[in-house]
């Protein structure tokens, strides 16, 4: 026989045809040459990317540019002397590096999913004996034995097959088991899903044997090819990318501050020692070190607040990347649906009428739910590990329906006397049992295969085409419409089956979780796109999405679905590719590295991807995402570990929880960086007036790290602890491409650094010009108004949009505490004999630090104003 053209899909051959290709035979292979391609083809395992050590995890936390900076600043003050300065900067950067290290080190601890997929043993024909071998040695061309519930361990083209149905929903999506038979033969670019006569690494044999040859092993394997696709970059968290540019700007601003006052200070004949101290001092400002673990902090907090609302996350930066996502890509089985196939509705001949459907639970429908429990194989109780019940889904349907009219499987098998097993070949399941002394058949299986047995004296032409119009209507609508019937018989065999009595149609579907429509509403609202991106087929996947109001009804939502072929034939265009993805809202029938494909398209075009998925086939798109959401009850460990979040749930509603967690945390996080950097700024500010006016520093190098120390080093972090703030998802995504230091951040930053600032110099200048005083009096007097002003602007931080009189403070009692205790420990340095001297405020009394409070008050006006008439963009 001469084999096939080489570049003939093996999918696309006959079972001949496919061992001719692959050189083998229906006995399989000798040892020698399965030897021979083991060594030519490697072994049958997936690549995997190389594990990160404990150390590699250690050394992430300090691969930032902001780290680099701070890093600087302690070698600088090392350099110097001032080891406290340096100190204080090492703890707060170990800190931060401790609880990022905690966090990532426990999603790493976990075992390497792929791996596990394909390992195991499986009976392969050697030598032509049949032999059980480590899956790792199969080689293309090795003919292996199948059986119910076995895991398949690489690609197979079905040579032989008896009832076989195969769980293919973590490749494909498909929430259906999938019928196979070894006489199909597919289309060259028929997808996954539609290839009927093979078999694919790591999904389950659910029924049925059969006989295959492997065709592909290890990365040349489905899988593998998923695989291949996860080994390259994610794409950076949204709060990444921020923050480096932010950093860079942070830097620049900084070194043009401080090379300026420098040089001002060299023109004003001030010794090199003396440049070096306030370069320091000038760096402890510019530099806000304690926001490094501001923001561990915050993102840690919404860590916790997402795992109450049953979101794991699993690398810290991805809290926020949720709450920026403008495009949520989810998948249907089980996070929109209850991935329980279910009978929906039942259409009865008699009610033709009447449309002839009726409810489940319609006493009228009895006769039909009690002839299709009958002819099912599974009889309930059986459970796996997650509790969730083994056996065929259509059977467990009808055998949930059939339990509300009394079902008793024990009474029902007293006078069972046969069964006909379902094959894909004959499309129908047949039980037979005795009534009396009336043998009769009760059927269930495809409608055209059921309405050629069905003949019954009231049976004609007219009830027919109602019968046919009825399930036109069914597959309309997306379900999946099984026939049953039932009728004496004189033998339990399929020559009897003849002239039986429709019953009915049932019409299953896996339905919608019921807050789903609720929280794909609260997504949309938010400003959020939401897609269904599923490997189920259309109409169904159309019918679920009107359900939801993703889709439009008649022609309008057909425009907004496409398929995995259209997909296929718009690949090498990527103008095409992309403008189809743009105006389709209902992806069906695509393949695993579709689903990747439209996840890069829709990142092309702007926006900050969010995709969901529980199975292998979701795995590269997870990785590749922006954000990547991962199912944790019946999603599969390859997902999870290509994920950032992890739903414990698999609800979509938890997905529009995490949403609003993560814009809170974004709003914690530019309240910290408010409060940082304003203050901050107000401290250079006073220096660089005290400089070009040619007054001494204000504050010296002590002085400024105590600043930092006892206001933002408290009140940052206890910033971070802010509830949502009312409305947040009412509020529009920010833009993809959008700066933390944007335009309001700027005008806020401006204006309170402005006000502290000048306000702080010219207390400082009146002080030393007018009132006379010591240089280290005025030094102490500014250091303390200074600390009440930083005071104020914690609490003016509180919201960037609302009054701080409309936060109420049981919002966040840490914030509170963490004032009184700033001020606390100011009263006491001023008290103690060998702090007060070394903060110059051994001569400052403490009636006249706590009337500075006063002034304070300006800062809190200033903003009242300008929130007051600023007006709010409506993003989050």
């Amino acid at each position: 026989m001469t084999p096939p053209p080489a570049h003939d899909p093996i999918h696309t051959l006959p079972a001949e045809a496919a061992l001719a290709r692959l050189d083998t035979t229906r006995d399989g292979l000798s040892g020698t040459e399965a030897s021979a391609r083991l060594r030519l083809h490697g072994p049958n395992r997936l690549p995997e990317a190389r594990a990160r050590t404990m150390l590699g995890v250690v050394l992430h936390q300090f691969r930032s540019p902001f780290i680099y900076l701070l890093l600087a600043a302690a070698g600088v003050s090392l350099l110097l002397g001032h080891v406290a300065d340096a100190g204080f900067i090492a703890i707060v950067l170990l800190l931060n590096g401790s609880i990022g290290f905690w966090q990532e080190w426990q999603a790493e601890t976990r075992a390497r999913a792929l791996k596990s997929l394909v390992r195991g043993h499986v009976m392969v024909w050697r030598d032509a004996e049949l032999v059980s071998l480590d899956t790792e040695l199969l080689v293309p061309g090795d003919v292996v034995e199948l059986e119910s519930g076995v895991k398949i361990p690489a690609d197979l083209r079905l040579i032989e097959a008896d009832a076989l149905e195969a769980d293919e929903s973590l490749l494909t999506g498909e929430s259906l088991a999938v019928a196979k038979d070894a006489a199909q033969v597919s289309a060259a670019d028929a997808p996954l899903g539609d290839r009927y006569g093979m078999l694919f690494a790591g999904s389950m044999v659910q029924s049925g044997r059969a006989r295959a040859v492997v065709a592909a092993t290890g990365r040349h394997s489905e899988i593998g090819r998923l695989a291949l696709a996860m080994q390259v970059a994610g794409a950076a968290p949204p709060l990444v990318r921020r923050m480096e540019v932010f950093t860079r700007q942070i830097a620049i601003a900084a070194l043009v501050l401080i090379a300026l006052i420098a040089g001002l200070e060299i023109l004003r004949g001030a010794g090199a020692a003396d440049i070096f101290l306030l370069a320091v001092a000038l760096a402890v400002s510019a530099i806000p070190e304690g926001l490094p673990v501001a923001m561990t902090v915050a993102l840690s907090i919404s860590v916790h607040r997402m795992g109450h609302r049953n979101v794991v996350v699993r690398h810290l930066p991805a809290v926020e990347g949720l709450g920026a996502c403008t495009m949520i890509a989810t998948d249907k089985t089980g996070t929109l649906t209850i991935n329980r196939l279910t009978v929906e509705t039942i259409w009865l001949p008699d009610l033709v009428e009447h449309d002839g459907r009726v409810s489940p639970q319609d006493m009228r429908a009895r006769a039909l739910a009690l002839a299709a429990a009958r002819c099912s194989e599974s009889h309930g109780g059986a459970v796996d590990h997650t509790g969730d019940e083994i056996g065929d889904a259509v059977d467990l349907a009808f055998l949930r329906l059939a339990l509300r009219f009394d079902y008793n499987a024990a009474m029902e098998a007293v006078d069972h006397r046969g069964r006909i097993a379902y094959e894909p070949a004959r499309r129908y399941a047949a039980d037979f049992r005795a009534d009396g002394d009336t043998l009769v058949a009760y059927v269930k299986g495809a409608p055209e295969t059921l309405l050629d047995l069905c003949g019954a004296a009231e049976w004609d032409d007219e009830r027919r085409e109602a019968a046919e119009r009825g399930v036109r209507a069914l597959a309309a609508d997306g379900y999946r419409v099984i026939a049953v019937a039932a009728g004496p018989v004189t033998e339990p065999e399929a020559e009897s089956l003849d002239g039986l009595i429709l019953l009915g149609f049932a019409g299953l579907i896996d339905p919608l979780r019921q807050e789903a429509r609720l929280s794909v509403r609260a997504a949309q609202a938010a400003g959020i796109r939401v897609a269904m991106v599923t490997g189920d087929h259309p109409l169904t996947a159309l019918a679920i999405a009107r359900q939801l109001d993703l889709a439009a009804e008649g022609p309008a939502g057909e425009a907004q679905l496409i398929t995995g072929a259209d997909l296929k034939r718009l690949a090498d265009d990527a103008a095409a590719f992309d403008a189809a993805v743009a105006r389709a809202l209902v992806f069906a029938r695509t393949e695993p590295l579709q689903k990747l494909a439209i996840v890069e398209s829709l990142r092309r075009q702007g926006h900050v991807v969010a995709v969901t998925g529980d199975g292998i086939n979701d795995a590269a798109a997870l990785k590749a995402a922006d954000i990547g959401v991962a199912m944790g009850r019946g999603g599969t460990d390859v997902a999870r570990e290509a994920a950032d979040l992890i739903l414990v749930d698999d609800n979509f509603a938890s997905i529009v929880a995490g949403i609003e967690e993560g814009r809170a945390a974004y709003d914690n996080l530019r309240k910290v960086i408010l409060l940082c950097i304003s203050t901050g700024a107000a401290e250079i500010l006073l220096m660089l007036l005290a400089s070009l006016t040619g007054l001494p520093p204000p504050l010296s190098a002590v002085q400024l790290l105590w600043l930092n120390l006892v206001t933002n080093g408290i009140q940052d972090v206890a910033l971070a602890f802010e509830k949502p703030e009312p409305g947040l998802l009412t509020r529009r995504p920010r833009p993809k491409h959008s700066r933390i230091f944007d335009r309001r951040m700027i005008e806020q930053v401006v204006l309170s650094g402005a006000v502290i600032g000048l306000a702080s110099f010219a207390f400082y200048a009146w002080l030393l010009q007018s009132e006379h005083l010591p240089l280290v009096v005025a030094q102490g007097l500014t250091l303390w108004l200074i600390v009440w002003f930083e005071n104020a602007h914690v609490l003016n931080c509180r919201s960037e949009r609302r009054s701080l009189f409309r936060v109420p403070l049981s919002g966040n009692w840490l914030l509170i505490l963490g004032v009184i205790a700033a001020q606390v420990l100011q009263f006491a340095a001023a008290s103690l004999p060998n702090i007060g001297p070394m903060l110059r405020l051994e001569d400052v009394s403490l009636l006249h630090g706590a009337l500075l409070a006063l002034p304070a008050l300006m800062l809190v006006l200033a903003m009242e104003i300008y929130k007051a008439v600023r007006k709010d963009d409506g993003t989050a």
